[in-house]
């Protein structure tokens, strides 16, 4: 679906990105194409992770990462891309470890799942910001195309019948109209009448609702003590969001 709209809407994005890339000197080339391998292996590895952590670990564990990634992120950029942090961002970060560790004392299963699905998508985000000049719809259609490369061994170690299902496929195709590229489409058009920094803060509202439907519609148990850890990790969110909540509540007074 992304190539067929490169190819049919995008043509002139994708010539500009060619000749952009044989622009390029030799090192700039090797450069760019290690990047962009290690992108899609960073991406690849998120999706996997979470995608096995929701069927075989806990939705707890896919939520909690979800709540990590944005301070993980922020603690890459300030480790590899040498980005500042103010004092909220540091507390919060600080506040976010004591949580970690302190659900870690009570299920470091989860949470080694929680950290390795959060660092593959913070590392991943790092990537994105070292590679300038590309296209990044263009960029996300060739990152799918390593991906499936990446994934091809794993169908020859472990190979099963080609889905003939229709009831598979209509589930494929849902998730893939309704529960991505729709959310996507409605994030791009939010920003046309909400301020970025309220669109950002209201990406916490996934993990938020994915611990609901874990508690509420699956059964999953949450005791007292991943409870505090929960609510620990939620206080050094907005913390670490207190300047953006600044400005949404200014701008709406």
């Amino acid at each position: 679906m992304v190539w067929a709209t490169i190819l049919l809407f995008r043509r002139s994005a994708f010539r500009n990105d060619v000749d952009f890339f044989k622009a390029l000197s030799k090192p700039e080339r090797t450069k760019l194409l290690l990047l962009t391998i290690l992108a899609a292996f960073l991406i690849t590895g998120n999706w996997f992770t979470y995608i096995y952590a929701v069927n075989s670990v806990s939705l707890k564990a896919a939520a909690f990462a979800y709540m990590v990634c944005p301070l993980l992120t922020a603690l890459c950029g300030f480790i590899i891309l040498k980005e500042s942090l103010t004092r909220y961002k540091v507390t919060a970060l600080c506040i976010a470890l004591i949580s970690i560790i302190w659900l870690a004392t009570g299920s470091l299963h989860e949470v080694l799942w929680a950290i390795l699905i959060a660092s593959f998508y913070a590392v991943y985000v790092i990537v994105l910001k070292v590679i300038k000049g590309v296209d990044k719809f263009n960029f996300l259609g060739v990152q799918l195309i390593l991906s499936g490369i990446l994934m091809l061994p794993l169908y020859f170690i472990n190979a099963k019948p080609f889905p003939m299902d229709g009831v598979f496929w209509t589930h494929i195709f849902l998730i893939a109209i309704f529960f991505t590229i729709i959310p996507l489409f409605l994030n791009a058009y939010a920003l046309l009448g909400m301020p970025s920094s309220a669109l950002g803060i209201l990406i916490y509202l996934n993990p938020i609702v994915a611990f609901a439907v874990a508690f509420f519609y699956f059964g999953e148990v949450i005791d007292m003590h991943q409870l505090f850890a929960y609510l620990l990790l939620l206080l050094s969110i907005v913390i670490f969001n207190v300047q953006l909540l600044k400005r949404v509540v200014y701008k709406k007074a």
